[in-house]
């Protein structure tokens, strides 16, 4: 069964059930994946940092409080955080003609270092990523195997 993951969205699932985040732009798609049950989770961040934003709405849209919410959720379900792995796609620039690749308001590549802090602070390693371009992706996660297919219109798929 698969279970599409909007922005701002956490979702964790074992097999059957397969996790899909679609139109991965700026935003970046996070996998956590515990070797040692078959439990995976999926974060589909909009934002690097809550205590940055004006609107605290939706927490989960901030990659610091997502990532520490989908551990926390597989934490509950048995999942030990020692044994998890990550494997993170996105943060694009997609206006690449507008926003120079230094620039501060380059949100795809903020995403992405956020999301490497965050990561780092849980001691959870990043074993596979596709990140930058300007290209928008489909990610589909499979808790089965902690396997990854990432598409895109002018590339096709890659598996991680």
């Amino acid at each position: 069964m698969e279970i599409v993951v909007g922005m701002g969205e956490i979702e964790v699932a074992e097999s059957p059930h397969l996790l899909k985040a679609v139109g991965i732009g700026s935003c970046v798609a996070v996998t956590l994946y515990d070797e040692r049950n078959g439990l995976g989770g999926l974060a589909h961040v909009m934002l690097p940092c809550f205590e940055e934003a004006h609107d605290k709405t939706n927490p989960t849209k901030f990659t610091d409080i997502a990532i520490a919410m989908m551990i926390d959720e597989m934490k509950s379900q048995g999942a030990l955080i020692q044994s998890m792995i990550a494997k993170i796609f996105g943060g694009a620039n997609m206006f690449p003609e507008i926003i120079s690749s230094d620039s501060t308001m380059d949100i795809g590549k903020r995403n992405v270092a956020a999301v490497g802090k965050e990561l780092e602070r849980h001691n959870i390693r990043i074993v596979a990523s596709e990140v930058g371009d300007h290209v928008g992706r489909t990610v589909v996660f499979y808790p089965e195997d902690g396997s990854v297919v990432v598409k895109t219109a002018h590339s096709g798929e890659r598996k991680y």
